[in-house]
């Protein structure tokens, strides 16, 4: 639970508002235009902060999750049909993405329900 909201709050707060990491701007101008891309990008960071102290709370965790993956899914699709070249990965970067899924998944599917069989 705290990795993937460290990941959500890194994303969100230090690659997006803070603009630390263009390229992610840079993927946000191709797949949504340039004119408002920063903008944009500092509202997609924004949405990520708030999902990583979603997380945290874990108020209706099940459907956090699920947002969770459908967004990250939907993303990485969206990425590597048109902004490949600007992915950390490239097109493997669909690789990274499905075992973060995963994870998720995971942690609240499998191992929140072994917690709570075990209370």
């Amino acid at each position: 639970m705290y990795f993937i909201s460290i990941v959500w709050l890194t994303n969100g707060l230090f690659c997006k508002v803070l603009n630390l990491i263009p390229r992610h701007e840079q993927i946000v101008g191709r797949i949504l235009g340039n004119d408002f891309s920063r903008p944009l990008t500092i509202l997609i960071g924004s949405s990520e902060i708030i999902m990583a102290f979603w997380i945290l709370i874990r108020f209706k965790s099940r459907i956090n999750a699920i947002i969770q993956i459908v967004i990250i899914g939907i993303m990485n699709i969206i990425e590597f049909m048109i902004a490949p070249d600007l992915l950390l990965w490239g097109r493997l970067n669909i690789i990274y993405a499905l075992i973060f899924m995963g994870l998720i998944y995971y942690n609240e599917f499998i191992l929140n329900k072994k917690l709570h069989l075990q209370s």
